[in-house]
């Protein structure tokens, strides 16, 4: 009787989760959409699937860019005004700033677009048309085949796909696998060249709260900038030039005045970045309790060094202002994401899942053994992960001279292969990333950092796999000393100098890379690492990458009173929520919306996280908001539980009726481990409100030009 009640247990559990996950969790592909179209009515939504994605006509889907390839905006007005965040542009913004004139510090507003400052290099790029292309990818693929014999058909297959694609010019494609292989889409793309920037607050409003408030409700951060999409006199992608006009979009979003209030819905629609809702509970613990620790310890150390520095030199602050909040947001996020995953007891709920699981597939040879298989190998990869981690936060991420490094024995070996023109191409390709580099290079600081984390590879890391080297010359007692002697005996120890020898005769240069200390030390760990780490870790993941598509198979198979959705893979995604209050662990619920009256209750004069412009609070003390106030209060941001990831940074929030209502640019602490579990009882998205922006261009900045290209509405009162 007992087993019969816990089997009942079990079961109820896995329909609960199922029924309410599906209320609000989701990254939906936007062209099938009309599955779930009746849900999102449900909820609230008024338009149709139609309205988010057509091929036919201008639509939500047509306003929808990713900005640089890593975040997401948005068209907002008809003349190629575009949305995203400001943490998305800081690297834009940082790059037009100085001492002497710094945007970062005292923001920037073009007064008309031949002020608009363009950005080498900087994309937007939108979807077309989606297409199901699976059959023609996954034909003469069969069971027998091994994991690089199955790619490799597969990428025959595409590529052959690829050259009959009908596009029309400036159209470009991409294909990408989803449910871990079992589907294969194609994706449609144009992408713009010329991305001006148009307007910024200033770092204490975009920025406002910075780290300390970073994954954190309440919120009261402005973080928005805006940009301008410029295309050639046919409204196609052109590289930039004076001439250039605004990009004509078939759709812009209308921008809401009415707000919003509780249990309003919301839709986020952008580009969400990797997600591994599926993964076994075993793989859920192996981040929380092995991957994840020494992450966060390691980047601890490198904050500390850099924290320290920037406090005392303003020009290093501007410096490395942008790789510090790289840094911080995800040591941050993991470690909210551990919070979240303990909270929710996760692993647990993982576990109940796969008993129902395995109730369904007893019998069934084909699925039966799948669970146990990837445990084991689990169990297996673990060890390997972790010091995959220790390498990668280490040499490949946290110490930034390393980069260099690997790109001058990368140069080396072009020449080595392909003589002087492989040198060349190579060199030009890679001269303008070190000339910033080098601009944004503080040779003492990375000292810091080099000694203090190669000490903790030396006595931290598991002596099965960290090298030799590492080990007998890392340690405490001899880890400065030997960082000095790398530095100071390397090409990089004068950059300037460096950078100009590399446009030197190829043989020469050469010669001195291949004797060169640090490129000699990253060499050495590189190798070790691709034979007692990489191989065999990459042995083991493809068995899991096999078993785990196999897995997300049965799963759809066997459970069809639940509808999947893909993860996350930097494809255009909706997902939909309400606006919702939040209580964290231990603490007192809190409300949906954030006021600017809370701002001027964190103001700490001078300081760098919560310091507040004159302007900003005599607007406030005057409650001097003009339209965009309400009962004599500013709204700055609000939270919903949309299912949103990294990528979704600078993503519009849209309403029932297809307007912006605000500007996705975080998530809660806990909720941070919603790549992993989404949890309706903590996951929720941080926003901007739309207000809140236009009151920043309008009131703030008295940038009205801005405001008044926009197409603001009032859906509510209508």
């Amino acid at each position: 009787m007992k087993l019969i009640y816990k089997k009942l247990n079990i079961l109820l559990l896995f329909i609960l989760v199922s029924h309410i996950s599906f209320a609000h969790e989701g990254m939906w592909l936007p062209h099938l959409l009309k599955q779930i179209e009746g849900t999102m009515k449900e909820m609230g939504m008024k338009m149709s699937a139609e309205d988010i994605y057509s091929v036919n006509k201008g639509s939500l889907k047509d306003a929808i860019a990713h900005f640089g390839g890593g975040c997401t905006s948005s068209i907002i007005s008809s003349q190629g005004l575009l949305l995203t965040n400001h943490h998305c542009g800081y690297g834009q913004i940082q790059s037009h700033s100085s001492v002497e004139n710094n945007l970062l510090r005292n923001g920037f507003w073009a007064a008309t677009q031949k002020d608009e400052l363009p950005n080498p290099g900087l994309t937007a790029t939108f979807i077309r048309r989606i297409e199901d292309v699976t059959e023609a990818a996954l034909t003469g693929v069969n069971s027998n085949m091994t994991e690089a014999e199955r790619q490799s058909t597969i990428d025959k297959n595409l590529n052959a796909l690829g050259a009959q694609i009908a596009k029309k010019k400036d159209e470009d494609h991409f294909f990408r696998a989803f449910y871990y292989g079992n589907q294969y889409l194609l994706f449609i793309t144009v992408t713009y060249r010329d991305v001006r920037l148009v307007g910024t607050p200033p770092e204490s409003i975009g920025k406002f709260g910075s780290d300390t408030d970073n994954w954190v409700w309440p919120r009261h951060t402005g973080d928005f900038a805006l940009f301008r999409v410029y295309a050639g006199s046919d409204n196609q992608p052109a590289d930039y030039h004076e001439t250039n006009q605004p990009y004509r979009p078939s759709k812009h979003l209308n921008v809401s005045m009415d707000g919003v209030e509780a249990d309003d819905f919301t839709l986020v629609f952008g580009f969400p970045g990797r997600t591994q809702q599926y993964i076994p509970a075993a793989g859920v613990a192996m981040n929380l309790n092995a991957i994840n620790p020494p992450r966060i310890a390691i980047r601890d150390t490198t904050l500390q060094i850099l924290n320290k520095a920037m406090r005392a030199d303003e020009a290093t602050r501007i410096q490395y202002a942008s790789k510090y909040a790289r840094i911080a947001n995800a040591w941050k996020k993991w470690i909210g994401e551990n919070l979240g995953l303990a909270q929710t007891n996760a692993v647990w709920k993982k576990k109940s899942m796969e008993m129902e699981f395995q109730e369904r597939v007893s019998g069934h040879p084909r699925y039966e053994n799948l669970l146990p298989d990837m445990n084991r190998l689990y169990e297996e990869i673990t060890p390997l992960a972790v010091a995959s981690e220790y390498y990668n936060e280490i040499v490949l991420r946290n110490i930034e001279i390393l980069t260099p490094a690997r790109l001058m024995a990368t140069l080396a070996a072009r020449f080595n292969d392909n003589g002087e023109k492989g040198y060349q191409d190579y060199l030009t390709r890679i001269t303008p990333y070190l000339e910033g580099f080098h601009k944004n290079y503080n040779s003492d600081l990375d000292q810091q950092v080099f000694t203090s984390l190669f000490q903790i590879y030396a006595e931290q890391g598991n002596p099965v796999y960290t090298h030799p080297l590492v080990r007998e010359n890392f340690t405490r007692q001899h880890a400065h000393a030997n960082t000095e002697m790398f530095f100071q005996n390397s090409m990089f120890n004068d950059f300037t100098s460096f950078l100009d020898f590399i446009k030197g005769d190829p043989t020469e240069v050469v010669e001195i890379i291949s004797t060169d200390t640090l490129v000699n030390f990253y060499l050495t760990l590189q190798d070790h690492y691709a034979e007692t780490v990489a191989r065999p870790l990459q042995l083991i993941q493809d068995d899991l990458d096999k078993l785990m598509r196999e897995y997300m198979a049965a799963q759809q198979e066997v459970m069809k009173e639940k509808t999947f959705y893909p993860d996350a893979n930097s494809t255009l995604r909706v997902t939909f929520g309400k606006v919702e209050g939040y209580q964290p662990e231990g603490k007192p619920r809190y409300e949906y919306q954030t006021w600017l009256s809370g701002v001027v209750e964190k103001y700490i004069p001078d300081d760098y996280e919560f310091d507040v412009p004159p302007r900003l609070l005599e607007l406030q003390k005057n409650k001097d908001f003009g339209p965009y106030g309400v009962d004599g209060k500013m709204p700055v941001c609000f939270i919903g539980s949309n299912h949103t990831t990294g990528g979704n940074s600078g993503s519009p929030a849209i309403d029932a009726y297809g307007n912006l209502i605000g500007l996705n640019f975080d998530r809660v602490w806990e909720g941070t481990m919603s790549d992993l579990n989404f949890d309706p009882s903590i996951c929720r998205n941080i926003m901007v409100d739309a207000r809140y922006i236009l009151f920043i261009i309008d009131k703030y900045a008295n940038a009205r030009h801005i405001v008044d290209e926009m197409t603001l509405v009032y859906p509510k009162t209508k």
